[in-house]
């Protein structure tokens, strides 16, 4: 495959990484994976915690994760008593499920590039309250963002009551238009809630200027935090909705509330209720610090432009392949690290099972709409042998 200079690879980054040098690895988009530098802090977190758990847990946690809660809260662009810290976006969005006031009638609007996980947590929801749970089509591919801002509008009716948008797809891979959907939403009354699984570390963000009521990150992605590390952003004027999935010691204050078991207080904080589920292990989330700082000591900007090159020459090299058109434009108003491409009839299932049986590549392929695709996951220990090792891997099964 030819190369741009700006595509090749940094060796010393790459060497950085715990994953198996035996293989190529371009899922990242799916689980992550994490710097070493960062597992290692990862790791003197956890040694603290078994050395004394009662200073760590009882004494020392809340202030750790109050200093946790404003470095994301920085680098996400928002305030930090506007978040909380949570596993992972499910986790995130489910709290936002239970807490909407659905009504039966109501409607919440999804698109058909929803992660599955999400909108199981949706349709659970709406079935419990006679709510309807609507998969609106987005179709592909698309050549603007007006044009998908459109077709999503064409779904909201006197009914919908929330908007769900991932900002960037997960089986599709799409940079969605979401400030301007949330504009809207927020002038017709609706509730918008973003799923950010793939954005923190993939694109600069500013939750403050977005515009979203909610807003669910994980940091495991591609801010290469540990497994187990994500946040929730609410706009202050939604937090009193919010009801804990797990009652524990959050759910009131110290002292007895008299006369009835009324939850959520005046003035009661945020995070009370979702910081101290009792016993856990927050060594991840005290990690997240730590991996925004790695990325920053080594210019992810830069970092971020040299995947996208060496993306963009993949996807050239897979369409030519293929024979297919794009599903969206080649800049990266549309994808930066992360980029699904048509792969011609197949099983894709078993195009992912011999890539990597016999390649040993690491990519996923799926069908979407009745379209076989392949996502593509570009991350700094990638190099142009990776995506040689795909391509004569693709030649061979695809035959």
């Amino acid at each position: 495959m030819t190369t741009t200079t700006e595509s090749l690879p940094i060796p010393r980054l790459a060497e950085q990484f715990l994953l198996r040098r035996d293989m190529t690895f371009l899922n990242h988009g799916s689980f992550g994976a994490c710097p070493r530098p960062v597992f290692a802090v990862y790791q003197q977190w956890q040694r603290a915690l078994e050395a004394q758990p009662v200073e760590f847990l009882g004494r020392r946690l809340s202030e750790l994760l109050r200093q946790t809660r404003q470095r994301v809260a920085t680098f996400v662009g928002a305030a930090a008593n506007d978040l909380v810290l949570v596993p992972n976006v499910t986790y995130a969005l489910n709290i936002v499920a239970r807490s909407v006031a659905l009504q039966p009638g109501n409607e919440v609007l999804g698109i058909t590039h929803e992660y599955g996980a999400i909108e199981r947590a949706w349709r659970y929801v709406c079935h419990q309250r006679g709510a309807t749970y609507v998969n609106h089509p987005v179709t592909l591919p698309v050549t603007s963002p007006d044009e998908i801002v459109a077709q999503i509008w064409r779904g909201v009716t006197p009914r919908t009551r929330v908007i769900l948008l991932s900002h960037i797809t997960s089986p599709t891979a799409l940079i969605m238009p979401v400030a301007e959907i949330c504009r809207r939403a927020r002038a017709a009354g609706i509730i918008s809630v973003i799923d950010g699984a793939h954005a923190p570390g993939q694109i600069d963000l500013n939750l403050t200027a977005l515009g979203a009521d909610f807003y669910g990150g994980n940091c495991h992605k591609w801010l290469c935090a540990p497994k187990g590390a994500g946040f929730l952003y609410a706009r202050s004027e939604w937090q009193s909705m919010l009801e804990p999935l797990v009652v524990s010691w959050g759910w009131q204050p110290p002292e007895p509330l008299s006369g009835s078991f009324l939850a959520y207080p005046e003035g009661r904080p945020l995070q009370a209720y979702y910081e101290w589920m009792g016993t856990d292990e927050p060594s991840a989330l005290l990690t997240i610090p730590a991996a925004i700082e790695f990325q920053q000591d080594n210019d992810w900007p830069s970092v971020r432009r040299a995947c996208h090159a060496l993306l963009r020459e993949a996807s050239q090299c897979v369409l030519a392949l293929s024979g297919l058109p794009p599903l969206t434009p080649d800049d990266n108003g549309w994808w930066v690290q992360m980029r699904s491409l048509p792969l011609p009839p197949c099983d894709p299932t078993q195009v992912q099972a011999r890539l990597w049986r016999e390649w040993r590549v690491e990519v996923p392929c799926f069908i979407w709409e009745g379209k076989p695709l392949i996502r593509i996951s570009i991350q700094a220990y990638n190099s142009p042998a990776d995506i040689d090792r795909l391509l004569a891997g693709l030649r061979a099964v695809l035959a």
